[in-house]
């Protein structure tokens, strides 16, 4: 007897599936972003609309806007020698503060990068600063410390420095440095990336420790100085609370610590001149979006790229 075998049925191959439609697929996207969508609205761009029409206009905060077109302006760059002292200290807060800090930030990253134990512990430690320094508190004890019989008055004897005009800025200005911690970690990060054969080729050369440093740490961590470079700049131009702090919301002693952001907040919240507060917060915003632009347009001779050969 003779069995026939059954052939086993084959499986219909598998039907691929169906993709959304991309109206669906945008939708189900906008649903996830609308709450960043919605809070850029609400948070940022509409206050930017409104800072930007009552900087036209004669606003106390008690009676209703009276426009008054370019005044504001006119007044601020014409009639307000204040306004100038202010910017003259900012510009020399930010020429001070962010070289000092910036050049402390690699030097603490280079001795960080050649150890072997410990580097997290002193990585933390080193960074704790940046968490605390733009606090009130912070700032508090940092104008006991350089007040008259404070720390580096017991130490140098030199008095208190935020009585002094020509120390005062110095002064907030160390606060400053003293919270390298952020960029010294971007610093560290970069210096990981530099491969070590670079140092070796440069020490076959007879390159020395110094030389290495020129020629190959600089140019190879130019991106992360750069980088470091923008971020820290913006920030020293909007720098309030050490002044503030340390010059008991006076910008003295003579002015000496009045920063722009003070005498905005003195405009705005003091004198209750809001529209010229307004203005001056436009005039601000226009002057780091140039800086900003010249940082990145001179940046094209000293930033090098590894892969990028002709630059």
């Amino acid at each position: 007897m003779t069995t026939t075998a059954i052939p086993a049925a084959r499986r219909a191959p598998a039907a691929p599936p169906k993709r959304r439609p991309r109206r669906e697929r945008e939708g189900a996207a906008w649903v996830f972003l609308s709450p960043w969508v919605l809070g850029a609205i609400v948070l940022t761009l509409l206050p930017m609309a409104v800072s930007l029409y009552l900087s036209f206009t004669d606003y106390d905060l008690f009676s209703p806007p009276r426009w008054v077109g370019l005044r504001n302006y006119v007044q601020m760059f014409t009639e307000d020698p204040r306004y100038w002292r202010s910017v003259a200290t900012t510009l020399t807060y930010v020429v001070v503060a962010v070289p000092l800090q910036l050049a402390l930030a690699l030097a603490v990253a280079l001795a960080l990068k050649g150890m072997k134990r410990g580097k997290g512990f002193y990585r933390s430690a080193f960074y704790a600063p940046s968490l605390l320094g733009a606090s009130m508190s912070i700032a508090l004890v940092w104008r006991a410390v350089f007040n008259d019989g404070g720390t580096v008055d017991n130490v140098l004897g030199t008095g208190g420095w935020v009585n002094k005009p020509g120390w005062a800025l110095l002064a907030v200005a160390l606060l400053t440095v003293w919270q390298f911690g952020a960029p010294m970690v971007i610093f560290l990060a970069g210096l990981q990336q530099i491969p070590a054969e670079l140092y070796e080729a440069a020490a076959v050369d007879g390159a020395g420790k110094w030389r290495q440093f020129l020629s190959v740490t600089v140019p190879m961590l130019s991106p992360v100085l750069f980088f470091n470079l923008v971020l820290q700049t913006i920030q020293a131009f909007q720098v309030f609370t050490p002044a503030f702090a340390v010059s008991a919301g006076k910008g003295g002693p003579a002015d000496s610590t009045l920063v722009y952001t003070m005498y905005l907040y003195d405009r705005g919240f003091v004198a209750s001149h809001m529209g010229y507060a307004s203005a001056m917060a436009w005039v601000l915003l226009l002057v780091i979006g140039v800086v900003t632009a010249v940082l990145f347009r001179t940046s094209r001779s000293w930033v090098f790229y590894a892969s990028e050969g002709d630059r």
